[in-house]
């Protein structure tokens, strides 16, 4: 018995995608460079935050050096000013001793 041999089709290598598929993957490619672009632009803008924050700290920093030498204390209320002096041990015996 001889072996019956199939006949295979087989397609010529394509050269091009089709229109559609390239427009899609086009599509696809630019969003994802879109997006690449503007997570770029909010890690730029993170940057500068941060940085905007160290400056602040640091001129709060400055703040409260200014605020000891003038009155003995930062511990200040933002509402009105009023500073929130820290009690002692001493001066609540002392405040009693005073009643």
């Amino acid at each position: 018995m001889a072996k019956k041999e199939k006949a295979v089709e087989l397609k010529t290598k394509a050269e091009k995608i089709s229109t559609g598929h390239l427009l899609q993957l086009k599509d696809i490619v630019n969003k994802i460079n879109g997006i690449k672009f503007n997570i770029g632009n909010m890690e730029a803008q993170k940057h500068n935050m941060l940085h905007d924050l160290a400056v602040t700290q640091d001129r709060v920093a400055v703040m409260q050096d200014t605020l000891m030498k003038e009155y003995g204390s930062y511990d200040v209320n933002l509402d009105d000013g009023t500073i929130n002096w820290q009690t002692t041990p001493e001066d609540v015996q002392r405040a009693n001793n005073e009643k």
